[in-house]
């Protein structure tokens, strides 16, 4: 069970803040805490990072200023710091203090748009992960054409067993269940095709496991690359190498697509008007498909609540990421894992048949 802090309740939650981490800086990035604290008035921060200035930015953000307590380090984790450079800081840099503010019991998560290799290096050997999981996984949401989808694991393991994809099926249901509020999410294994018989040992191993549990959740077999922007599975499982191109690819398609529109509509007078015409679908797509409104992605597995938000993301992407830690502490996703998976392995078959072919 994911450990709870002795010292804070969970009625005022409290969000451990890297304000160094990320390209946005630390005035944007304490911008989006202000936001945050706005829409969740429990909420309340421990501000990693610069006292001089952070004290200059409180002066200009007052609900923060009223609720959030300064910890101050110089020290900061730079993108281009290899994994193994990041642990040599975990304990006086800022995104290594946050975290570690969560191991000792004075924040619920913390929240970093820092080092994405640096953040789950020092997450794991700081909190360890949890009974019965023997890795983490990031999970983040991916906008489809139904409602949005979990993905994970998006980069924490390039290889995963049946053992691995399993645990991953069951933290992204209890996930699915917090930020999408699905009573039994639709799982599904990211696959080279949907026939039962397709797929590595593993593949078929962690779905004829899924097949027999009784988890709250409808397991719906295989789902390959080409159908998860179609929305009609709500969890998608895979191992970190697939996953993180799987993203990557996502991403860069809908950018792709906003900029193909974009070039058309230049191409004359009569485009032109056209994107007139269409400009208030145009921008509803590019909201849709805009990053920062699925900012937050989250390190599942951990005694600890960590959410990454994206190097790039601006002031409200970041505020979402800090809304989502908000939403994981209220609705104690860990303690949601740990029943899972004791449910899991009280009805756990023998051996996971596999299919046989007719």
């Amino acid at each position: 069970m994911t450990v709870r802090p002795a010292s804070i309740a969970i009625s005022t939650p409290v969000i451990a803040l890297d304000v160094m981490g990320g390209d946005a800086g630390l005035a944007d990035v304490m911008a989006a805490a202000e936001i945050a604290s706005e829409r969740y008035p429990r909420l309340t921060f421990r501000l990693h990072g610069p006292e001089p200035r952070i004290r200059a930015e409180l002066a200009r953000l007052p609900r923060l200023a009223a609720t959030a307590e300064v910890i101050h380090t110089d020290e900061v984790v730079l993108g281009t710091d290899k994994p193994s450079q990041a642990m040599r800081r975990s304990r006086t840099s800022s995104m290594g203090m946050a975290i570690q503010s969560v191991k000792d019991g004075h924040a619920h998560a913390a929240v970093s748009a820092g080092n994405t290799g640096a953040l789950m290096a020092m997450a794991l050997v700081t909190l360890r992960t949890m009974p019965g999981i023997d890795r983490p996984a990031l999970a983040a949401l991916l906008p489809t054409l139904k409602n949005d989808s979990i993905v994970l694991d998006l980069g924490a393991n390039t290889e995963s067993d049946a053992e691995n994809l399993v645990q991953f099926a069951v933290m992204g249901a209890a996930f699915a269940r917090t930020v999408l509020g699905l009573e039994k999410p639709r799982v599904a294994l990211l696959n080279i095709g949907e026939e039962e018989l397709k797929g590595t040992g593993e593949i078929k191993e962690a779905a004829a496991l899924l097949r027999a549990s009784h988890l709250p959740m409808v397991f719906e077999g295989f789902v390959e690359g080409d159908k998860i922007g179609q929305g009609n599975v709500d969890v998608i499982v895979t191992d970190g190498f697939s996953g993180n191109i799987a993203l990557k690819t996502a991403e860069g398609t809908g950018k792709l697509v906003v900029g193909l529109l974009t070039e058309a509509f230049k191409s004359s007078w009569l485009s032109r008007l056209g994107y007139l015409l269409s400009r208030p679908a145009l921008r509803a797509l590019r909201a849709h498909l805009d990053p920062n409104a699925h900012n937050g992605a989250v390190f599942l597995g951990l005694n600890g609540l960590v959410v990454k938000s994206h190097g790039s993301a601006n002031i409200r992407g970041i505020a979402n990421a800090i809304g989502v830690a908000h939403d994981l502490i209220a609705d104690k996703v860990g303690e949601r894992i740990a029943h899972d998976l004791a449910d899991f392995r009280a009805h756990r078959p023998e051996t996971a048949q596999e299919p046989v072919s007719q």
